[in-house]
């Protein structure tokens, strides 16, 4: 009879952040005691932290020291932050232009794809070339950037750094500062490049870990020192992203970062909120979502989605029903502000907005934005009626009845997303039960690209004559990457896709129990003869977790809607009503 193989059950840092390699070795003891001197893990109170979690262990396991050369490349705009970094020596350059005058993609080491014109698509029958796939050997990179080795992976670098910082504008970050916490703490993409301006040494730590010195730090210096580098840094990018700020002179800018407010609703780092949403959004007496703002009630401010998710609702009987929701980079408030000034009487809010689990948002007071909109460029409000009180973004929807399409859900329709966060998926798995016969063909492609074990299961919330699979949603703000301790659950750098390193993942369940559509799965993982690899303490199976990675590396994309021979299973992006329409409307 065979043997299972066993094994010491996987801890968290079995894998420490850094391996060896030539520029990346493993912290020892002595670069712990560096960082120990020094600010501002100097000023932080090792007795705060529990006896499994010291913060020594957390800087030597979490956390790597990098060193970087002249023109490196440390982070580039757009790519999804995982990691945050401390200036240990040296300094870098942070660009500072706004999106459209920032660095091109092609010098961030990338291609850009243009649209093509109709002619253009024409045009290409004749211009082919007869070889399948060929590449021109001349535009293969940007001339303004070059490729070193650096230990065992490449770094892209700016080839003439003196160029690069007469053509663009940016900042100096010095030694003793932070750069990149934003995005690793929100896990959201890069909103700037970063290089080395001259050698310097970084200390690079985990989201996990920063996460774990915030909550030990008990008189909250880090946490501070973030929201003011915020402030500081990031704000002014992240205000000339609102339409109604891009048009503001550099003096009016500079006073519009120094006015706003920042709120913060619920806990960042607590995603069990979301697992009770189900169950008491049907009743949305919104007792356990805070207001932010309330319908009735005269508006203080433009309120702008930093992070998280808003409910907008409207009083109905004796409680409320939901008529939209906002997600980062959207704003609430302007219409009313707009309507009502320089009025006999202020407009109330039409809508009440409350935040669903966490929500961090920025407040632009009501008299700033009379003074350096309304005053001095006469902003108006969107004419039509049925758009007051509703917010405006960028994206193509934020709220029932607000696009140019004039796409009208229904009312239980938005219920329904909003009360299963289902407005977060990005690739939701959306059947349509009139036309799927139960034949499990998707079941069946899904397990035989994923090792015979189907990463979904063909279940889940239904709504009129379609259901919401329980199979990852891939959300735009995953809450499952909260509380995994190694950072196994990631996103893709290149696509954005949350995946699962299969190296790294310890079995803890966090992310499953954390997901609020129980589409990760806890697996018995095998060797290859098929036995069980087991405790070696316990005999016990090892479980690690597994779930849908919409077959990222098929050329065809995902298996399962591949195997549909009905046309039953799509793949929808919920967080644009124009999806939702063609995908739920009955």
């Amino acid at each position: 009879m065979a043997v299972s193989p066993s094994i010491p059950r996987p801890r968290r840092w079995d894998i420490p952040f850094c391996r060896e390699s030539d520029s990346e070795r493993e912290m020892t003891d002595e670069d712990v005691d560096r960082l120990m001197g020094q600010a501002p893990f100097s000023q932080i109170d090792p007795a705060g932290f529990k006896k499994t979690l010291p913060l020594r262990d957390i800087l030597k396991n979490d956390a790597r020291l990098v060193p970087f050369q002249e023109g490196d490349i440390v982070v580039r705009r757009g790519d999804w932050g995982n990691t945050a970094f401390f200036i240990i020596s040296g300094s870098v350059r942070v660009e500072i232009e706004p999106p459209e005058s920032a660095m091109p993609a092609t010098m961030l080491g990338r291609t850009e794809r243009p649209r093509q014109t109709m002619f253009q698509a024409i045009a290409q029958l004749w211009r082919n070339h007869h070889e399948p796939e060929f590449r021109s050997q001349a535009a293969q990179m940007d001339d303004r950037i070059g490729t070193r080795s650096a230990g065992e992976s490449t770094r892209i670098f700016l080839q003439d750094v003196p160029a690069v910082l007469d053509q663009f504008r940016t900042a100096t970050i010095d030694q003793g500062q932070w750069f990149g916490e934003l995005a690793a703490l929100g896990r959201t993409p890069r909103t700037a490049t970063v290089f080395a301006d001259g050698p310097c040494e970084l200390l690079e730590i985990r989201w996990q870990g920063l996460r774990d010195i915030m909550r030990h730090d008990r008189d909250g210096d880090l946490r501070a020192y973030i929201e003011g580098v915020f402030r500081e840094r990031a704000l002014a990018t992240f205000l000339r992203d609102e339409p109604l700020f891009q048009d503001l002179t550099a003096e009016q800018m500079r006073r519009l970062v120094q006015e706003v407010e920042f709120e913060t609703y619920g806990n960042y780092d607590s995603p069990q909120p979301f697992r009770e949403l189900a169950k008491l959004g049907a009743e949305l007496n919104l007792s356990n979502e805070p207001f932010v703002a309330r319908q009735s009630e005269y508006p203080n401010g433009i309120i702008l989605i930093r992070s998280g998710l808003a409910r907008l609702s409207e009083k109905h009987f004796n409680g409320h029903r939901t008529v939209g929701y906002l997600m980062p980079g959207q704003s609430y408030g302007f219409p009313e502000i707009s309507q009502g000034w320089n009025c006999s009487s202020a407009v109330p809010l039409r809508y009440s907005l409350t935040a669903i689990g966490y929500l961090n948002v920025v407040i632009v007071p009501t008299i700033v934005v009379e003074q350096l909109l309304l005053e001095t460029r006469a902003v108006r409000a969107p004419a039509a009626p049925a758009e007051a009180g509703l917010g405006h973004s960028q994206r193509s929807s934020s709220v029932a009845a607000t696009t140019k399409k004039e796409v009208r859900i229904a009312d239980h329709l938005l219920d329904f997303m909003v009360d299963h966060r289902f407005v977060q998926g990005t690739a939701t798995m959306v059947i349509d039960l009139d036309r799927c016969t139960r034949c499990d063909d998707c079941v069946r492609a899904c397990a035989a690209t994923h090792d015979n074990n189907p990463r979904f299961i063909r279940h889940g919330p239904v709504h009129g004559q379609h259901m919401v699979a329980n199979a990852c949603l891939h959300c735009a703000d995953p809450v499952c990457m909260i509380e995994c301790p190694t950072g196994a659950i990631h996103r893709d750098q290149r696509d954005g896709l949350i995946v699962i390193s299969e190296q790294t993942c310890i079995g803890c369940a966090q992310c499953a129990n954390n997901c609020p559509y129980d589409a990760i799965r806890m697996v018995e993982i095998r060797d290859a003869k098929g036995q069980f690899i087991v405790d070696d303490k316990t005999s016990r199976p090892l479980m690690q977790a597994t779930k849908c990675d919409l077959c990222q590396n098929l050329p065809g994309g995902p298996a399962c809607q591949r195997a549909c021979p009905h046309d039953a299973l799509q793949r929808v992006d919920l967080t644009f009503f124009e999806t939702v329409g063609d995908a739920l409307q009955s």
